[in-house]
């Protein structure tokens, strides 16, 4: 599956941003799909993840209440909607996707696809 992330910019604290993942490929459905970020000398941390086919979701404590994943079907996306934008959640952000046999992974290392990264600043 490819994977083509988009929707970053520069927004003001408090302000929201919308995310999308583009999947082309192999049927969607067959995987879980997930978004992590980031940061400058940083590693890579999970944010949030959907199961395509169930809809399910997990966040992170850091996403949660804020961030909400869902997917379109019509589109063949997944976006994150972000609110209340803080400076720590600036980075760069990426989707990737994992083969539902796998189960619901949180670890980056675990995931087989990755899209091209989006980045999000967050300016105070």
């Amino acid at each position: 599956v490819q994977l083509q992330a988009s929707g970053g910019g520069l927004v003001q604290v408090g302000d929201s941003l919308r995310l999308s993942c583009a999947a082309s490929g192999r049927s969607s459905s067959n995987y879980y799909m997930g978004w992590f970020r980031q940061a400058p000398g940083k590693e890579r941390e999970f944010v949030s993840v959907i199961n395509w086919r169930s809809g399910s979701t997990v966040y992170a404590d850091s996403a949660k209440g804020r961030f909400t994943i869902s997917r379109d079907n019509a589109r063949n996306t997944v976006d994150l909607q972000m609110n209340s934008l803080k400076p720590e959640d600036t980075a760069v952000y990426y989707c990737a996707a994992n083969d539902w046999r796998k189960g619901l992974q949180l670890s980056p290392g675990l995931y087989d696809y990755w899209g091209q990264g989006t980045l999000v600043t967050v300016s105070s």
